[in-house]
């Protein structure tokens, strides 16, 4: 066999695409310990590395992909409006380098999604996640327990045996409790569609959910809260007989409308439960001082840039105002809308909230209850993204991407358009 074929023939391989899954994942959801241990060079060179390789994947695969179903419309949407923002940005070296970086990940993302199917991408992610955490898990006991002095080299500070906060190897508290409940709906799933041993998945959620609580975060209770809420109501749904379901759906959409508005009523009152006044405090602040730029440039933005480790303007001049030393806006939204503007924010809302309706729809019709993955994390994604920036960047990111890819997949416009082409005919029951 010669070279050439070999190569064609390997990136063709199911094998090669679940090793490629498995490097994505550790490496997206690594980044902070990559860039710790190695250099953000390191890292750079990594995510470049994987989006050649998925290229490669996608060519050589590319008799099997559907030029319709290739990614959502929303989606190469923002990436043209985050790459044409070079022409109003104020820093187009640090433009261009943040879009870059979001492009490499949107290619992990858009060729994982392509090559495996929402069982097998379920099982890595679970897989990843396990090993991730127990690393996490053992660094924090060597810091907290047996040694008893923190690991600067992984960012661990070594609060175990006073209880926590904890962060692992993922940099902060906040991130650790956003990974541990991606975990525990991967680690569930797996469990319920018998991918994997009782055994294991016991250690997996009890894992999960032990770090969650050490890792102190308020953000882990919300996120518990909502996706305890969209689980139930999903649960309802696919239980429901199929000409009562529109109606139910209508019933518990209201209610969500109803609950949410009764949240912001009570927002005080929340904000103390879960004694996180000074947080709150802090995020208010940040995100009143954004909003004063925001109304200069309100439609375009300031021009991508993604991390605010760059330093781009307004960064460094939001930051000196609060005197303080803020990596993101805290807020998905308000850092699309400070960097792309309302424009940035309308496209960003649109990737999310068609993919959480699609894949929701889906899953409630669906008898497999692999299919309530795609929602729930999507509820995740969606919520975090009111308290921190993780869905613009490496893990999160990835994620959405690779969810608002499979629920087009599954349910779209141009699903119809490809089956019409084809002469198939579109099925969508619980049959299947």
């Amino acid at each position: 066999m010669s070279p050439r074929r070999y190569v064609v023939s390997l990136l063709a391989s199911a094998e090669f695409a679940r090793a490629y899954t498995i490097a994505g994942l550790a490496a997206v959801f690594g980044t902070f310990l990559i860039e710790r241990m190695t250099s953000m060079a390191t890292l750079a060179t990594i995510v470049t590395m994987l989006a050649v390789l998925g290229v490669g994947v996608l060519v050589v695969r590319r008799e099997e992909l559907s030029l319709l179903r290739f990614a959502p419309t929303s989606l190469i949407g923002f990436l043209a409006l985050a790459l044409f923002s070079l022409l109003w940005t104020t820093s187009r070296s640090g433009t261009l380098t943040g879009w870059l970086t979001l492009f490499g990940f949107t290619i992990v993302a858009v060729t994982i999604g392509h090559v495996r199917d929402t069982l097998q991408t379920v099982r890595a992610l679970g897989d990843t996640l396990r090993w991730l955490l127990t690393i996490s898990l053992a660094l924090e006991v060597l810091s907290g327990v047996l040694l008893d002095m923190p690991l600067t080299a992984f960012g661990i500070e070594g609060n175990l045996a006073i209880g926590g906060p904890i962060q692992g190897i993922f940099g902060t508290r906040n991130m650790l409790g956003f990974v541990t409940v991606v975990g525990l709906i991967t680690f569930v799933i797996e469990w319920r569609t018998q991918s994997i041993d009782r055994v294991l998945g016991m250690y997996s959620i009890v894992l999960g959910g032990f770090l969650a609580l050490l890792s102190a975060s308020p953000t882990v209770v919300v996120l518990a809260a909502a996706v305890g809420v969209a689980t139930t109501a999903l649960t309802i749904v696919r239980h429901t007989p199929a000409h009562l379901r529109v109606s139910m759906q209508w019933i518990l959409g209201t209610l969500v409308a109803i609950a949410l508005a009764v949240a912001f009523v009570l927002r005080h009152l929340v904000i103390r439960f879960l004694d996180a006044g000074s947080d709150f405090s802090t995020r208010a602040d940040l995100w009143n001082v954004i909003l004063d730029y925001v109304a200069e440039r309100s439609v375009t933005g300031y021009g991508w840039f993604g991390s605010w480790a760059g330093g781009q303007y307004p960064v460094p001049y939001i930051n000196y105002q609060l005197a303080d030393h803020h990596q993101s806006a805290l807020n998905a939204y308000f850092d699309v809308l400070l960097q792309l503007g309302w424009l940035g924010l309308a496209l960003f809302l649109l990737l999310g909230g068609v993919a959480i309706v699609r894949s929701w729809l889906v899953a409630s019709v669906r008898r497999s209850v692999v299919y309530a993955w795609t929602p729930l994390l999507l509820v995740t994604l969606a919520v975090e993204s009111m308290f921190e920036s993780f869905t613009l960047t490496g893990a999160g990111w990835v994620l959405l991407v690779l969810c608002a890819l499979r629920a087009g997949q599954t349910r779209s416009w141009r699903q119809n358009i490809d089956d019409a082409h084809t002469g198939a005919i579109p099925t969508l029951g619980p049959q299947e």
